[in-house]
């Protein structure tokens, strides 16, 4: 067997099966869109999203402020591209933390086995009792709301999930021939670990990531919606339905368009790693 599983993403034969799957294309296009959203905040916005006018409070979608306004004025169409900025930055690290160390120490367990496997699955049972929106609250009565102590709580939620699939992807390369063939020849665990073991599941981290990206965009709006994530002035799709929930008869789209930009972001990013999952292995694909 090829002890190179990331095979199906070269050549041209990876993007033409990419352009049949629907739930790829979709989800890539939807995730684009997002990061186009995030980076064009980054240099443009309609109005300036921190501008507070009451005078143009609750205003209706019109030619100036092409989603209306809030309760204090601002631009609607200018916080929900801010607030997509505040989403994947999120995202990104909180996930990057939980790949890193979960990957770190799922590659340890599988490798050493013995009491280091056991020590280190009994504590991402540990950790699992402890859910993000838990260990934020936690988190904001020693340290106070804020983004970092949501990044952090989302991140060591991530940790246990990434350690377990990665344990248990990499416990069946050890048993591949290849593997058995490099310790025949003298290799060590740490060796064979980053030379044969990591390579042939990054497919599966990969597939992982983008699922708890979705995720983590939408514990980051849950936390901001309790007032224990993103803080003002930083705009939150997350704060911006806390804000809406008093003006439902009022103003209802005030809540509808946050809420479906958090609808279409993690839609997208659970598309995009449902169709990485079938490129990665088109036998999932076969069986639909």
């Amino acid at each position: 067997m090829d002890s190179t599983p990331l095979a199906p993403l070269q050549g041209p034969g990876f993007w033409q099966r990419a352009r049949r799957n629907p739930s790829f294309m979709i989800g890539l296009a939807l995730s684009v869109l997002l990061a186009l959203a995030a980076a064009l905040s980054l240099v443009w916005t309609p109005w300036n999203p921190y501008e507070v006018d009451m005078a143009l409070k609750l205003r209706a979608p019109d030619a100036r402020h092409w989603l209306g306004t809030d309760p204090y004025g601002r631009d609607v169409a200018s916080l929900l591209l801010v607030g997509a900025r505040a989403s994947i930055a999120v995202g990104v690290i909180a996930v990057g933390i939980g790949l890193v160390i979960g990957t770190a120490l799922g590659l340890l367990a599988s490798a050493r086995r013995g009491w280091v496997e056991e020590g280190i699955m009994r504590l991402s049972d540990f950790a699992f009792a402890f859910p993000a929106i838990l260990s934020a609250i936690m988190m904001t009565a020693v340290f106070g709301p804020g983004m970092v102590n949501a990044i952090i709580a989302i991140g060591i939620y991530n940790i246990p999930t990434f350690a377990r699939i990665t344990r248990a992807s990499a416990n069946a390369i050890w048993g591949r021939e290849y593997v058995l063939a490099a310790r025949a020849c003298g290799k060590g665990s740490f060796a064979i670990t980053l030379e044969h073991v990591l390579p042939n599941i990054l497919s599966v981290l990969i597939v992982q990531a983008t699922i708890r990206f979705a995720i983590a965009i939408l514990a980051e709006a849950a936390l901001s919606y309790l007032g224990l994530g993103t803080q003002p002035p930083q705009p939150s799709w997350g704060r911006m339905l806390s804000e809406a929930q008093t003006l439902m008869f009022q103003a209802p789209l005030l809540a509808v368009f946050p809420g479906v930009a958090i609808a279409l972001a993690v839609l997208g990013l659970n598309l995009l790693g449902d169709g990485l999952r079938d490129l990665f292995d088109p036998r999932l694909a076969r069986k639909r």
